[in-house]
């Protein structure tokens, strides 16, 4: 009976829908606000879809408003959650749950996505050992299958080609992907690497006789994997929209080279501020629509009774920290074991929603504003790195620690790679941070940026030895890890980091020391030097400060950044004073400048403090505005209200008593 009602309803929303009678949904590219849930189902799944009914999508819908819902289909474990007739089903159904979801957000004009584990797919390998991914000692993965194979064939395309013509989903988020995916040892596999590099000697480890040229393969591999299944998906149903998880994000730092609809990733579940700060300034740049997605709960590894679901302050900071750069947001919330939803959460949502919606003027459709380009080179990190995609977690902590002092000190920053950077002058300051090769073709773009006027920092002397002549400096002995006493503002910080003496040239300014632990009577080096080149400067640091300071924050070394990058960068076009816990954007949006101002305070990046219910309020804050003419308006929003404001000598200068979580300040 159950078969013949779920067949019937089936059959009455394909008609439907074939008749075009459903309201009109938004595509990825103009969603703003989403939900994500997912449940992994595996073989403990008997009953999916007991308790999962219309009132119950129909209750979320009426109370959150979304644009967009991801649901669960297929998990890590690899079992569909719904009756798949090409895939690997769960073993038992009370109920199509998938087409109640699709039924219910069809027929609400919002969009329907799944949340489908692509690379990870345990059950396939189970079933299927051959499209498993072989390891260097010959052992096959249990988990990742090899995108050599012909898992994507036999069941990935298949399986979504099903849910596209079967449930009429809009798209699918493609989880488990980039960072899933490892080096495959097939005999197949071996094969087509020699015949594509001409190589014959197969690398089993770092070090090994092409391993670089290796590792390049199995990422040519998984792009070329993504290529086949979003091609053959767009085939099938051009409108069908997909992402494949942290696909073209700091996880995988390239330029856009896969058809896919859009960008999308889910940030730390802890330290979520910072990843949010991090992936969303570099995603931003990539020239695709974006969201990230907050996790709606906290957890920490696998420890039990760990895991719990924030509040919704905690939840909007994290959502602040993405729509403030111009991103789309969702929130990522369980699904019990039968595919139904937590209905006491909904609370958290709504509010989250809310939020959002009262923004979504100011932060959708946005234009970033170049200010600071911190450079994350795509080839440096290639270079260092022994992995495929994603867990760059050890070369990428000098980028994030820079990246978090100079967000602390109120400037405006973008991450950027090599390929971001075709208008290089519209970045009035770069910083290479603590990278330790350098391509000569990218070189020469900065320093010809240089020449021509702009400001260059290298971060730690394996950076500034790739510019040693240019800096006119000459490095002492070779760098070494020791206990440095950096000083500023007559306070030391120790810093354990790499460092290395230096000898400016003639007319080469010295900036700053560092002495041998807190003996500000002792003996020191020199911090840092500013160079002329051309039109422009090019400043070193001397010894590391991006690694030091993400292990060991210190208020004196973002304090020496902040003041190196002044001397350098004397004019940005906003200044904000009056708190250290302010994250700012500039935005243009319809011919209005607009200033974002998130708050950062509270203990958003310890373990020790899985939720907190209340974030300090800020200021009050202080800003001034470059700016040639006299604004005609400025109010701050979303309350809508005027700002009373000064004008003189191309200064705008405003102040705001205090700052909750997210306010912007809109200049007309």
């Amino acid at each position: 009976m159950k078969t013949l009602l779920t067949l019937f309803l089936a059959v009455t929303f394909c008609s439907l829908y074939a008749q075009s009678k459903l309201p009109p949904r938004l595509d990825r590219a103009h969603s703003f606000f989403g939900l994500h849930f997912d449940f992994h189902a595996g073989p403990d799944c008997k009953e999916v879809g007991k308790n999962v009914d219309a009132s119950m999508v129909n209750n979320l819908i009426d109370r959150v408003k979304p644009d967009f819902i991801q649901v669960d289909c297929k998990g890590h474990p690899g079992y569909s959650s719904y009756p798949s007739k090409v895939g690997n089903p769960v073993p038992g159904f009370a109920k199509d749950q998938l087409m109640i979801w699709r039924q219910v957000t069809a027929s609400r004009g919002v969009a329907l996505y799944l949340h489908y584990s692509g690379v990870w797919d345990s059950r396939a390998i189970e079933l299927h050992p051959q499209w498993a991914a072989i390891g260097a000692d010959g052992t096959p993965s249990k988990n990742n299958t090899s995108v050599f194979g012909n898992y994507a064939d036999s069941l990935l395309i298949p399986q979504l080609k099903e849910l596209s013509s079967v449930y009429g989903v809009d798209g699918v988020w493609v989880d488990g992907d980039c960072w899933a995916h490892q080096l495959d040892y097939a005999p197949k596999t071996q094969a087509l690497f020699t015949q594509k590099t001409g190589l014959n000697e197969i690398p089993r480890k770092a070090g090994d006789v092409n391993w670089k040229e290796f590792l390049q393969f199995g990422r040519d591999g998984f792009k070329a994997y993504v290529t086949k299944y979003v091609t053959a998906l767009h085939a099938a149903n051009p409108k069908f929209q997909v992402a494949s998880n942290w696909a073209f994000s700091t996880l995988m730092p390239e330029p856009v080279s896969m058809p896919v609809d859009f960008i999308s990733g889910d940030f730390s579940a802890l330290n979520s501020v910072n990843s949010a700060r991090s992936e969303a300034r570099f995603i931003r740049n990539q020239g695709k629509p974006w969201d990230l997605m907050a996790w709606g709960f906290s957890w920490m590894g696998n420890e039990a009774g760990t895991q719990c679901v924030k509040s919704a302050v905690q939840i909007e900071r994290e959502l602040a920290s993405v729509i403030s750069l111009g991103g789309g947001v969702q929130i990522y919330l369980q699904q019990k074991r039968d595919g139904s939803i937590h209905n006491w959460m909904i609370p958290l949502l709504s509010d989250a929603a809310k939020f959002c919606r009262e923004r979504q003027p100011w932060c959708q459709n946005v234009v970033g504003v170049p200010q600071i380009g911190l450079i994350l080179s795509t080839n440096a990190l290639y270079d260092k790195t022994n992995r495929l995609f994603g867990g760059f977690d050890r070369e990428l902590t000098p980028l994030k620690g820079i990246l978090q002092n100079l967000l602390s000190s109120q400037y405006v920053v973008d991450i950027v790679a090599e390929h971001h950077l075709t208008d290089i002058n519209q970045y009035p300051l770069l910083i290479y941070p603590e990278w330790e090769t350098i391509t000569p073709e990218f070189k020469k773009k900065l320093l010809n940026y240089v020449s021509q006027g702009g400001k260059l920092l290298l971060i730690g002397p394996n950076s500034a030895f790739l510019f040693k002549e240019e800096l006119n400096v000459t490095l002492q002995a070779t760098p070494t890890v020791k206990n440095n006493g950096l000083a500023c503002n007559g306070w030391i910080a120790e810093l354990m980091s790499l460092s290395q003496g230096v000898v400016p040239g003639k007319d080469v300014v010295s900036f700053g020391k560092y002495y041998q632990a807190v003996d500000i009577e002792g003996p020191s080096e020199i911090a840092a030097t500013i160079t002329k080149y051309g039109k422009g400067e090019i400043a070193a640091t001397y010894l590391e400060l991006g690694k030091a300071s993400a292990i060991r924050s210190s208020p004196v070394l973002r304090d020496f950044l902040a003041s190196l990058v002044k001397e350098i960068f004397p004019q940005p076009l906003v200044t904000v004073t009056g708190s250290h816990n302010v994250d700012v954007t500039l935005n243009r949006k319809a011919g209005a400048l607009i200033v974002n101002l998130v708050n950062a305070a509270g203990p958003h990046d310890s373990d020790k403090a899985l939720v907190f219910d209340e974030i300090p309020p800020v200021g009050p804050l202080e800003i001034t505005v470059e700016m040639k003419n006299r604004p005609k308006k400025v109010t701050l929003q979303p309350e809508n209200r005027p700002l009373t404001y000064t004008f003189r000598e191309g200064k705008l200068n405003c102040s705001i008593s205090k700052l909750e979580i997210h306010e912007m300040i809109v200049i007309e």
